[in-house]
């Protein structure tokens, strides 16, 4: 099963979209907010990455913004 982590933030109009979608087609994921947690904004930033939502894929694969066409590509839906 791959990693996926979903970097977020509670000001971003974005964020739910993409975690629902992921959740309605049963990817499981971490939910990391860059509000609250400051280590995951340091993590990201580390990247070269200033937005959110952004999707890592078992640390390698990148998708930043809700790229259906991407999500659904990567996870074969």
């Amino acid at each position: 099963m791959k990693k996926v982590v979903v970097y977020t933030s509670q000001t971003c109009p974005h964020c739910p979209p993409v975690k629902d979608y992921l959740t309605e087609n049963n990817i499981p994921f971490e939910n990391k907010d860059l509000s609250t947690d400051a280590a995951a904004r340091k993590d990201l930033m580390k990247r070269g990455i200033m937005s959110v939502p952004t999707i890592i894929i078992d640390d390698t694969d990148i998708i930043v913004g809700f790229d259906k066409d991407k999500i659904d590509e990567t996870f074969g839906l």
